[in-house]
């Protein structure tokens, strides 16, 4: 089912919807328009989440900061998503709790944050996954030491969630295919299809392996391209300028020893007072994100010195005990929020004006040009499910004006059916319930430490990798000794959640390009050998690999040659 190499043979047949984007974003239509029963095929450059949508904060939250900027309505829609996606994914979203330390000359009084809190759990109809506390600093300082003390005044601790990003769009493709959806990564849009009065029909696709073109036929073309939104609009040549504004968030991760905290800690930059934040990640803690406009390639985006200082100053201005330094640095991501560009003070719809980054808006836009292309552009990860299910409705109205509409159509339910790992969830979100089962189906193959991380990684599904530990234990051995990352995902990346090139299993899949102190560069040789095993590499596909996997590692590591 979620072999990349069986999609790519599928990619054949004309379908109803095709859509360029394998993100969140494009993940979510093809799972909405494939469970209404709509043909749907999806391309993507590089791998599922290559981009933006395994580069954020990781995080499912209703934008606390969008209430001092009047959006009321956007956080009353991320909150209730945010409930959705808690029982959709209940193994990926997580709650947690953030903590907002509010210190003597604060830009808001401690009074009118703890009336914002109550209208945000207001705007959530109180289903947050706790109501939010006032904390005295007494208080603050038995529940988080790590945070300054020096003149709090106190701190509400609200609740939002956290979750792996590029597993959740994983997932939402996955279930995409599971509904009959082909999802094709390492599969480039070259140029569209247009019929004589310029309407698009379809796209020339390439294969970025083997360089073989395909003409994909469809009634309808979605362009979920995120940052590079305004390069597939260029392409249809139908627009010009730009639509968006994109603006670079970068994090650093550090270990958990380093800066001990147990919950997200809210802090406002000594400088610019711009939101970030210091968040708990296992045995890692990671800080960010900034907030600076980027006008670069897209692919090749990555962290400054500069800003690593900035982050590095933000956390030790709110933890002085707990002084982080360059050196304390493991890896940093970088990706681009593919904002919609607000009109400038000139007028000038297509300029980003004199507006800040951080007060560009995260809502998003659908336009459809006059050669059909549907675009959506903006908005963010936690309404991922709704954004999706509007273009398709978009789509549904397209393919009815064209009669192109394939008979009566099934209701998503989107928002009813849990994605895979989350289909048999305890009701009562009982992880370690799920890690017993997980550690029982191993038969002793498996610590309960990596069972729970399994159960946390893949929820219901992870009982299958353990049954397959059980058989064969040697797949339960360590990628990297003392780490829960084990043998069985590489397999199971390959066959059942489309990964195609090392990379993919090492920095999407398993996240040790984040979370090893070498960042998975000490089993990148041993991964390699078992993928070209199993996918026919040879010596120089796996050269290749094994030098593209570097290549990242070191455009992670990039900041440190202005040292």
């Amino acid at each position: 089912m979620g072999k990349r190499e069986d999609m790519w043979g599928q990619l054949d047949q004309p379908v109803d919807v095709l859509v360029i984007g394998g993100g969140i974003t494009g993940s979510g239509i093809a799972r909405d328009a494939a469970r209404r029963g709509l043909k749907v095929a999806v391309v993507e450059q590089r791998d599922l989440a290559f981009g933006t949508s395994s580069r954020s904060s990781k995080l499912v939250h209703g934008g606390l900061r969008y209430l001092e900027s009047y959006e009321f309505s956007l956080v009353f829609e991320s909150v209730s998503e945010r409930r959705v996606l808690m029982d959709l994914a209940p193994h990926l979203v997580n709650p947690l709790g953030f903590l907002f330390p509010v210190y003597k000359g604060a830009r808001q009084s401690l009074f009118v944050i703890n009336a914002g809190m109550w209208l945000y759990d207001g705007l959530s109809l109180f289903r947050s996954p706790k109501i939010h506390k006032k904390l005295k600093p007494k208080e603050v300082a038995e529940l988080e030491p790590a945070v300054k003390q020096e003149g709090l005044k106190g701190a509400p601790l609200y609740y939002d969630c956290s979750t792996d990003d590029a597993r959740l769009t994983i997932e939402t493709a996955l279930d995409a295919v599971q509904h009959g959806a082909v999802v094709a990564t390492y599969a480039r849009v070259e140029s569209f299809l247009k019929d004589d009065n310029g309407r698009i029909q379809g796209a020339v696709v390439k294969c970025q392996t083997s360089g073989q073109l395909k003409e994909v036929r469809a009634s309808v073309v979605v362009n979920a391209t995120g940052p590079w939104t305004d390069k597939t609009m260029a392409m249809s040549g139908t627009r010009k300028g730009n639509l968006l504004r994109p603006t670079k968030g970068v994090h650093i991760v550090v270990e958990f020893d380093k800066l001990p905290i147990q919950h997200a800690v809210v802090c406002f930059h000594p400088t610019d007072e711009r939101v970030l934040f210091a968040l708990p990640w296992g045995d890692r803690t990671y800080i960010g994100t900034t907030d600076t406009d980027y006008d670069g390639d897209e692919a090749d985006v990555a962290a400054t010195l500069e800003d690593v200082d900035y982050l590095i100053a933000a956390s030790n201005s709110y933890f002085p005990d707990h002084v982080v330094g360059r050196s304390d640095v493991i890896a940093t991501w970088a990706g681009l929020r593919p904002l919609i560009a607000p009109p400038s003070s000139e007028g000038d719809a297509e300029d980003g004006g004199e507006v800040s980054e951080s007060k560009v808006s995260r809502e998003h836009q659908i336009l459809v040009g006059q050669d059909g292309l549907i675009t959506i552009a903006g908005g963010k990860l936690t309404t991922y499910r709704k954004m999706a299910a509007e273009l398709v409705d978009t789509a549904v109205d397209l393919l009815r004006l064209m009669g192109k509409l394939p008979g009566k159509l099934t209701a998503a339910e989107t928002d009813k059916h849990p994605l895979p790992g989350g289909v048999g969830w305890p009701a009562d979100d009982d992880h370690a319930k799920v890690t017993a089962l997980v550690v029982q189906a191993g038969r002793s193959s498996l610590t309960a430490d990596t069972a729970r991380f399994l159960a946390d990684t893949y929820g219901m599904r992870a009982l299958e990798l353990a049954k397959r530990c059980a058989a064969d234990p040697s797949l339960a051995k360590p990628l990297i000794p003392g780490r829960l990352e084990i043998v069985a995902q590489v397999d199971w990346a390959l066959e059942q959640e489309l990964a195609h090139s090392l990379s993919d299993v090492l920095t999407r899949r398993t996240q040790l390009f984040y979370k090893d102190t070498d960042q998975g560069l000490g089993c990148a040789e041993a991964v390699a050998a078992r993928m070209a095993a199993q996918l026919g590499w040879d010596e120089a596909r796996v050269a290749a690999e094994l030098a593209s996997y570097r290549d990242d590692v070191a455009r992670s590591r990039a900041w440190r040659a202005s040292l």
